[in-house]
């Protein structure tokens, strides 16, 4: 049997998004019925991903009805549990992710994208793990097969960027070169463990890496920025060096010329974390397992940038789509 909830009928406000391009609006929801593997949780922080603003702009790959309710990941207390769900209880702390619907003050979703808190982990800092430190885990280990020891290239310092950091220099023991677009970036980049950072804005970043690590290049490059910053970053590549695309945030795609690939043997290849919740949900389950493990054992450390309110987030979050600079973390 279920566990019922204690408030049905109750509304609950939610962060809406009916026009795009347009400040978000808070609105009071009716919740709905739970299915039989659904749990209902009581949203305590929810973080607001580059995807987020993509998504309220209709720029993403995703593009859901209006109007709807933003936000992927969230943690949370588990409020009522659906006749078929076995895997948490009523008051569990819990992580989800949501597929875009969890800034609000509850979030329904299928048990099986839920997971329990460890005991010493906070729900402010569980709420940032699942996208960032999920895609950070997949990008450096399950495609780039980072080793300890390899010179590592970062070409962004957003919520992802500092996430794959403290991953690869915490965890995966190896050296980082982190590539910013400003001063201010490459200062945030190298407090959170980056050995030595590059301003790509100020002149070319495959002279910048030659000149820290020589002429043989990194074993492996991360790039989230997309156009000559990609380019760069694959021109910096050492022999059978590996770049893992993970999106495109300075708005340009670039083609991958073949020719580099061949002459060095350099592999390029993409991660879109979200893809494996259905693809392979063995492999997605588990890059969140891993970060709550690395959470718990203190080896990681998530960076919040700001936290809000839920009644700020429809000014704050046009500010943050539309004038400027890469979001780290934002939490409701």
């Amino acid at each position: 049997m279920g566990q019922p909830w204690q408030g049905q009928g109750r509304h609950y406000r939610a962060a809406v998004c009916t026009e795009l391009k347009q400040p978000l609006t808070i609105q009071e929801v009716a919740p709905r019925p739970v299915g039989p593997q659904e749990v209902r949780v009581d949203v305590h922080f929810c973080g607001i991903n580059f995807a987020d603003i993509l998504l309220c702009r209709g720029q993403y790959q995703e593009k859901p009805p209006l109007p709807f309710t933003p936000g992927m990941e969230f943690s949370g207390a588990v409020l009522e549990t659906g006749a078929d769900v076995s895997t948490v209880k009523k008051g569990d702390r819990v992580i989800g992710v949501s597929n875009f619907h969890a800034m609000a003050e509850q979030c329904v979703t299928d048990q099986k994208t839920l997971w329990q808190i460890p005991e010493n982990v906070s729900l402010q800092d569980a709420a940032v793990l699942p996208v960032s430190y999920g895609t950070a885990i997949l990008a450096v280990d399950h495609r780039a097969r980072i080793q300890p020891g390899n010179c590592f290239g970062d070409s962004s310092c957003g919520a992802t960027g500092l996430a794959v950091i403290d991953v690869v220099t915490n965890v995966f023991r190896a050296k980082v070169i982190a590539a910013a677009g400003s001063d201010e970036k490459c200062k945030l980049a190298m407090q959170r463990g980056a050995q030595s950072s590059v301003n790509y804005s100020q002149g070319s970043l495959k002279d910048a890496v030659k000149k820290l690590v020589g002429s043989g290049g990194v074993n492996v490059a991360i790039d989230m920025v997309g156009g000559d910053v990609f380019l760069e970053a694959l021109r910096s590549l050492a022999w059978e060096g590996r770049i893992v695309v993970l999106g495109f945030a300075g708005g340009n795609i670039a083609s991958v010329p073949s020719n580099l690939l061949l002459l060095k043997n350099i592999s390029a290849m993409g991660l879109y974390w979200g893809r494996y919740q259905h693809q392979d949900f063995a492999v997605f389950s588990k890059s969140m397992s891993r970060a709550l493990q690395y959470c718990e054992q203190g080896l990681i450390h998530p960076h919040t940038g700001a936290v809000f309110k839920l009644e700020k987030m429809m000014w704050k979050f046009l500010c943050f789509s539309f004038y400027g600079g890469i979001m780290e973390r934002v939490v409701i």
